[in-house]
């Protein structure tokens, strides 16, 4: 007979979420308390922490698909993909990105986020290993805790580490997951070396491309086509379409059996409500721009560089921007909150990034680059966030 558990003692029904009261003080005493900040339909503020990269999401031509989208399509998609979800728009979107990428084929998925999550359990399970850059995004790393698979969480950017993992690994299937641009300092993932590294241990690579497409390679193909990577068949892409696109969603790409395979199993894609018709058009007419102005992706990066540049000349501790990301170190959450607060005041809207979501524990503001941004601009966000700088923030 098993023993009896411990006895708890009965809780009034206003009492079952004190605890919630207890975690609330103590975010609020590490400076980590989180705010939502509705805002209007347009506004005065300099947008450097929305990731609207290509300037696309007001864009009349994105915006005017979507809206004629909804009209001719209805608001919403009605079901799952597998169900009424999966309209003309969203194969003839799947066909276009894989078209443009480089890839045999695509498949589009509500969001970024449950685009990884169904890659990553999908391509893994009980049976397999993964190994993983330790700072890659938080929806790769709730697909790898669902994922039952073995998991090796390795240093940055560090292929050798990769390789010792594989090759010390003791399930058969092997999966590398890494981000092409992390998504906290913009830095740049060493694809190449990761691919070598997999291909000497028989591993699949898994690459979150969201901050590279449209940003990196040629005309914005992204990191992964500029490592020459795309279309190979053992490279598996993620991006979503909220970023460059200035739309909605999210992508898988790679080859034709991975793609079936994602559509027989991956519970992200099986059991949700596809994305809206108006969504895919938008994102179909911003592939559309992106494809007659490539030059639209170089731009970004031109005004990345500009904003580290200045940043740094002006004594600021500055990532290495290898993409749109460009992240400002801060003495502590607690600064970074009011510091971020304070450009906001001044008319610059940036991140602020602190604990929980950055991986290495360091408090950031993060600003994002976008095509459309003039030169006065970066110039007065650069000032901005010089002048109101806390005490430690510079090196």
């Amino acid at each position: 007979m098993n023993a009896p558990g411990p006895a708890f003692p009965a809780l009034q029904p206003d009492e079952v979420f004190d605890w919630l009261d207890a975690e609330a003080a103590r975010r609020s005493e590490a400076g980590l308390v989180r705010r939502l900040r509705a805002r209007g339909p347009s506004t005065d503020e300099l947008d450097l922490a929305g990731n609207d990269y290509l300037g696309l999401a007001r864009d009349k031509r994105v915006a005017g698909a979507a809206a004629a989208a909804s009209l001719r399509w209805g608001a919403g998609s009605t079901g799952s993909r597998l169900v009424t979800g999966s309209t003309e728009l969203h194969a003839e979107l799947e066909h276009e990105l894989a078209r443009f990428c480089g890839t045999q084929a695509a498949l589009v998925f509500s969001s970024g986020f449950t685009a990884n999550l169904g890659a990553v359990t999908a391509l893994s399970g009980a049976e397999s290993a993964i190994v993983t850059d330790k700072y890659i995004h938080a929806s790769l790393i709730e697909g790898c805790r669902l994922s039952r698979a073995d998991i090796a969480a390795v240093g940055h950017a560090d292929p050798a580490a990769i390789a010792h993992a594989l090759a010390t690994r003791r399930k058969q299937r092997a999966l590398v997951v890494t981000d092409s641009v992390f998504s906290v300092d913009g830095d740049v993932a060493p694809l190449r070396e990761l691919s070598e590294a997999c291909r000497t241990h028989g591993a699949a690579l898994l690459v979150d491309d969201a901050h590279g497409f449209g940003v990196l390679g040629d005309g914005g193909r992204g990191a992964v086509h500029d490592a020459g990577l795309a279309g190979e068949p053992d490279v598996v892409t993620t991006i979503t379409l909220s970023k460059a696109l200035g739309a909605q969603g999210g992508a898988v790409l790679g080859p034709r059996r991975v793609i079936r395979h994602l559509v027989d199993t991956a519970r992200s894609f099986v059991f949700d409500t596809a994305l809206a018709p108006g969504s895919a058009a938008a994102a179909l007419a911003a592939l559309g721009v992106l494809r007659e102005e490539p030059g639209l992706a170089e731009r970004v990066l031109t005004v990345a560089g500009s904003l580290a540049h200045g940043l740094r000349e002006a004594g600021l501790q500055v990532s290495g921007s290898g993409g749109a990301v460009v992240s400002v170190r801060a003495p502590g959450p607690g600064e970074a909150q009011a510091w971020a607060g304070a450009c906001a005041e001044h008319g610059i809207r940036v991140g602020c990034f602190r604990p929980p979501s950055v991986p290495d524990g360091v408090s950031r503001l993060r600003l994002t680059a976008r095509a459309d941004l003039a030169e006065s601009d970066v110039d007065r966000a650069v000032k901005v966030v010089a002048e109101l700088a806390p005490p430690g923030a510079r090196g």
